[in-house]
C-alpha cells in the first residue's frame, strides 16, 4: 500500500508544474472520495443488509419499510453518483500521464478498466436519473455493486 507521505510527494512535485493544481485536484479529490463513499455506502447496505429485511417482516412491511428508506436514497444517491463520475473524469484526465512509445503502463491499464466501470455506472444512473430508463440488464442493485468492489479492488492494485 502507498503511503500517505509518496502521496503527498507526487502532489507536490505536480504541483510545482502548475501553480494552483494542488489545492484543486486535493479538493475535486475529496469530494470523489465523498460521493463514492456516499453511493457505494448504499450499494453494500442495500445488498448486504436491505435484501434481508423480508427475512424478519412481511411482504406488505417489506415494502413499506423498504420504500420509507428508498424515498430519502432517491434524493442524494443518484447526484452522488454523478458528481463520483464527474469527479473521477477530472482526476483521470490529471493522473493518466503520457502514453509512452511501448504503450500504456500497467497503472494507465487498471485506470482505464475502472474508468470503464465508472462510466458504465455513471451512463446508468444518467439515464435513470433524468430519462426515467430503468436498465434492460442488471435491474437489481447486485452487478452494481459487483462493479463497485472490483472498482474498490482495482484501486488497491493499480499502484503496484
Amino acid at each position: 500500500m502507498i503511503s500517505i507521505n509518496v502521496i503527498y510527494c507526487i502532489f507536490i512535485y505536480i504541483s510545482k508544474k502548475s501553480k494552483g493544481f494542488l489545492i484543486t485536484f486535493t479538493i475535486i479529490h475529496l469530494i470523489h472520495f465523498f460521493a463514492v463513499f456516499i453511493y457505494g455506502g448504499f450499494l453494500f447496505v442495500d445488498n448486504l443488509f436491505m435484501s434481508k429485511i423480508s427475512q424478519t417482516l412481511d411482504a406488505d412491511e417489506t415494502a413499506k419499510a423498504r420504500e420509507a428508506i428508498m424515498m430519502h436514497v432517491r434524493k442524494v444517491v443518484p447526484w452522488a453518483l454523478l458528481v463520483a463520475v464527474a469527479s473521477g473524469i477530472y482526476l483521470i484526465i490529471k493522473v493518466f500521464g503520457p502514453i509512452s512509445e511501448d504503450g500504456l503502463n500497467t497503472f494507465q491499464i487498471i485506470l482505464s478498466i475502472k474508468a470503464f466501470f465508472g462510466l458504465w455506472l455513471g451512463i446508468r444512473g444518467f439515464n435513470q436519473k433524468f430519462f426515467k430508463m430503468n436498465p434492460f440488464l442488471f435491474t437489481s442493485h447486485l452487478f452494481p455493486f459487483f462493479c463497485v468492489i472490483l472498482i474498490i479492488f482495482l484501486s488497491q492494485i493499480m499502484y503496484l
